[in-house]
Parts: structure tokens; C-alpha cells; sequence
């Protein structure tokens, strides 16, 4: 790091810092009562705190990650400062333990942009710091640092299993892995694309040798047609039949695999995937998650995914692909009529945005859900291609993560959306000046609305006195 560019991301993490803890502050002096979710996380920290392991509310659906790693925080303020139980596991002194995760998870998005792009020599720090104040800034993100909640957490220690995996420390990335997993089950899917990255880049590796054999010309070459992806998956699968190749990869990525065994042994003991409560966390088949899943990408990415460019290649890929096109807008409408799942939480709870979006918009007319698909096609396009610099490979073991982390679950929010966006936009190429400031323009556009509706805009429901918030 060049002097220049380390004064410039003291200044951003700093100020970013600085600008959260009057936000915190603000936060906390409104609502000093734990709120939503909460109700059950700060109580289930606070009898941590006091050493009553053994007690566990029914209603927490995820892994003790986030208090163990609270008392592990807290606990020391006790013995240093001679401070009471009661003050460092209040709920302020909780909801600040995600602002230190936060002030992390800045510098593990940074470390992870120059790793990811360390051979792009245009890349100027200016835009490496640009890049990682935007994500720090990320709408759905920067809102949970301010409660006690699992989210920042979990996205601190999945993103350093990953920044890990990159360098090679296969074993402290899947030891990462397992905290992240503590904080939030679905993590274990990161985990696999840690190793599934690592498989990735050998067979990227293989796959060129194959090409330089048969004298074609690049592995880009070989993404477009459907000819072309059935090459792909038999080089595939002739790859991983070979036992020699087997080996090899097992050798490679064996922390991941052992933590994976660890995970299922875990689902046959527990009787599921969820610890607590599970009459409202079912899995079924939600493809649909998918689509919202693109257009919400495509929402918070538009600078880089809605360019001029990008809609006339995709408009050109219909009109010479015509008929496959015509067969995915098919499929998509079947799966929208089959697959539409709407949970009780998503039409019940008028404190999320998710429940105005599907009123104002979904429940307007039938066939509004219907009107979308082309909408779905082109952002899930437009996604893909800003991956086109990765392998052929590495976009096959995302998407299948992505794929296993959205798609069964139930209830549409937004929250489950966060670490593969972030996944996402860390490794498209690093976007020029003038797109990064209309992103982060539109980030602090978004943070502050949410700020004003959650501090300001208050309400009551019948018959109760308590205050109730807009948030994500």
C-alpha cells in the first residue's frame, strides 16, 4: 500500500467510523429498548453473560455464535475496567459489539478487493478505497450494524474465511468458516464455495492445458452456446471420475470437507438445519428467490448492471437467440405460477419494507408477478455477464451457492441477500470513478430514507402502546 493510498483509507475507515458512532448514538438514544428480533437475542446474551449457559430460548432459530463471541468481547471490560455485568451486556454496549464488526468488515472488504484484483495494474487506490467505503456502505449491511443482530457478525468472519481461502490458508479459512457457521447456519454454504473456488481454479487450470492440447484458441472461447457447455461439463465430469484428479482435490480442500461432515452430523443430531422455532422456517423449493435475488442486485448494482452497453448486448443476445429466449420466458412464467410462495411474516408484518413492496406492487394485480419475468431474465443476464472475467468454473460453483442459500427458504428478506451480493460485486472488475460515485450516492440516499423512517417515523399498532419502526 503506496503512502498516499494509506492516508486516504485511514481517512475512510476513520470517518466512516466516526459517522457510525453518531448514528449509533442516535439510534440508541430513540430506541434504547431491545427491538424486533432483539427481544429474544439481547436477553439470550444477557443470561450468557451471567453464565447461564444452559438457558436457551426456543424462539432463536440460529447457533450461539453471537453470544459466546459477545461474553468473549464484554466479559474482559469487566475485569478491566471493574465495570458490572449489568453495563457491558446492556443492550447499547451489545448493539456496539456489531459497530466494531462493522469497522472489520471495512478492512476485510478492502484486503479482499486488492487481493481479487491484485494483477489489475489500472486499478487505481483511490478506486480500491471508493469500492470498499461503497460496500461498507451497502443499505441492508450498514442498518443491522446498528442493532444486535446475527448479520454483521456473520458476513466478519465469512468474509475472512474467504480473504483467507484466497491466500491459501485452507485451514484457518475453514476454522473461520465454522464461527461464521456458529453465527448463522446457511454460512456452511460460503464455506463450500471457499473450497469449491479452490476446485475451481485447478480445473480452470486443466481445462486450459486441455484447450492448449486440442490448439483452440482461448477458455473464453468456449462460453456462449449450448454445443459449447456440454463440452464443459464432460471435460467435468471425466475430471473428477479420475481418481488420481480425486486425490488431488480432496488433499486440496480437506479442511472444507471435514467441516462440511461436521454440518451434516450436526442436521442428523439436531433433526434439522434450525435449532429452535421451526413452524416458520421450512424449507421448500422457492425458486423464485432467485428472481429476487437478481432484481435485487440489479437494484442496488444498477450503475454497473444497467449501463447503455450492457442493454444493447442484451437486447442483441435475444434477437440472435430468439427461440432459447422465448423457451426461458416459458419456463420462467411456469415457475412463477407453481413456485410463488407467500409467507405468513412477509403480508403480517408491516414494519419490514419487504411487506410494502409485496402489497404496493405484487398483490396489485394478479398479473403483476407475471409482467416481471422479462425483468428477471435481464438482470440474471446482466449479472452473469459482469462475472464473465471469472471462470467458467468459479460462475458454476457461485451460482450454485447462491442457488443453495436463497432458494429454500421461505420468507422473502432481503437480509439473506447480503453475502452473496457481496460476493458478487467483490469480484466483478473494479468499476470506474464515475459509476462508484453514483453507487455510493445511491447508498447514502437509501441509508439516510432508512434513518429518517426507523428514527422519525414511528407508529403503533391497535390496541398496544408500543412504538414500532420502519426497517428492513
Amino acid at each position: 500500500m503506496e503512502r498516499s493510498e494509506a492516508y486516504g483509507f485511514s481517512a475512510a475507515i476513520s470517518g466512516t467510523f466516526l459517522l457510525s458512532c453518531l448514528l449509533f448514538s442516535a439510534l440508541n438514544r430513540e430506541q434504547r429498548a431491545p427491538y424486533m428480533d432483539e427481544a429474544f437475542h439481547v436477553p439470550q446474551a444477557q443470561a450468557y453473560c451471567e453464565g447461564l449457559f444452559q438457558q436457551w430460548d426456543p424462539m432463536i432459530t440460529t447457533l450461539p455464535g453471537l453470544y459466546l463471541m459477545s461474553v468473549g468481547i464484554v466479559k474482559p471490560a469487566v475485569w478491566l475496567f471493574g465495570w458490572s455485568g449489568s453495563v457491558v451486556c446492556s443492550t447499547g454496549m451489545l448493539r456496539f459489539i456489531n459497530l466494531l464488526f462493522s469497522v472489520g468488515n471495512f478492512y476485510l472488504l478492502y484486503l479482499l478487493l486488492c487481493k481479487i484484483h491484485h494483477k489489475n495494474k489500472t486499478v487505481s487506490g483511490f478506486q480500491r478505497i471508493l469500492s470498499t467505503l461503497t460496500l461498507a456502505m451497502f443499505p441492508t449491511l450498514y442498518f443491522f450494524t446498528f442493532l444486535y443482530y446475527t448479520d454483521t457478525g456473520s458476513v466478519f468472519f465469512t468474509l475472512f474465511a474467504y480473504l483467507m481461502c484466497l491466500y491459501g490458508n485452507h485451514k484457518t479459512s475453514a476454522l473461520l468458516g465454522f464461527c461464521g457457521f456458529m453465527f448463522r447456519q446457511t454460512n456452511i454454504i460460503w464455506t463450500i464455495f471457499c473450497g469449491g473456488s479452490v476446485v475451481a481454479q485447478k480445473l480452470s487450470e486443466a481445462w486450459k492445458t486441455e484447450l492448449q492440447k486440442k490448439k483452440e484458441e482461448r477458455m473464453s472461447a468456449m462460453k456462449g452456446s449450448f454445443s459449447e457447455l456440454i463440452k464443459v461439463l464432460q471435460f467435468l465430469t471425466e475430471y473428477i471420475v479420475s481418481f488420481k484428479n480425486l486425490v488431488t482435490l480432496i488433499v486440496l480442500t480437506w479442511p472444507y470437507i471435514l467441516l462440511v461432515i461436521v454440518f451434516f452430523a450436526f442436521v442428523v443430531i439436531n433433526g434439522g438445519i434450525v435449532v429452535g422455532d421451526r413452524s416458520s422456517h421450512e424449507a421448500c423449493f422457492h425458486i423464485l428467490q432467485l428472481f429476487y435475488f437478481f432484481s435485487f442486485t440489479l437494484f442496488f448494482s444498477f450503475p454497473h448492471l444497467m449501463t447503455p452497453s450492457k442493454i444493447g448486448n442484451f437486447l442483441r443476445s435475444v434477437w440472435k437467440h430468439l427461440i432459447q429466449y422465448s423457451i426461458l420466458i416459458a419456463i420462467s412464467l411456469f415457475l412463477v405460477w407453481k413456485f410463488t410462495y407467500v409467507h405468513k411474516y412477509l403480508i403480517g408484518d408491516n414494519r419490514h419494507y419487504t411487506f410494502y413492496v409485496w402489497r404496493k406492487v405484487f398483490q396489485r394485480h394478479d398479473l403483476v408477478k407475471y409482467i416481471f419475468v422479462p425483468a428477471y431474465i435481464f438482470a440474471g443476464w446482466s449479472l452473469a455477464d459482469s462475472l464473465k472475467s471469472k471462470s467458467i468454473f468459479w460462475n458454476l460453483i457461485y451460482f450454485v451457492c447462491v442457488f443453495a442459500v436463497t432458494v429454500p427458504q421461505k420468507l422473502l428478506e432481503f437480509r439473506y441477500f447480503i453475502l452473496p451480493f457481496l460476493i458478487y460485486r467483490l469480484n466483478i472488475p473494479v468499476p470506474p470513478l464515475s459509476r462508484l460515485l453514483l453507487e455510493l450516492t445511491l447508498y447514502v440516499v437509501v441509508n439516510a430514507v432508512t434513518f429518517h423512517l426507523f428514527l422519525n417515523k414511528t407508529f403503533q399498532w391497535p390496541n398496544s402502546e408500543e412504538i414500532q419502526r420502519f426497517m428492513w
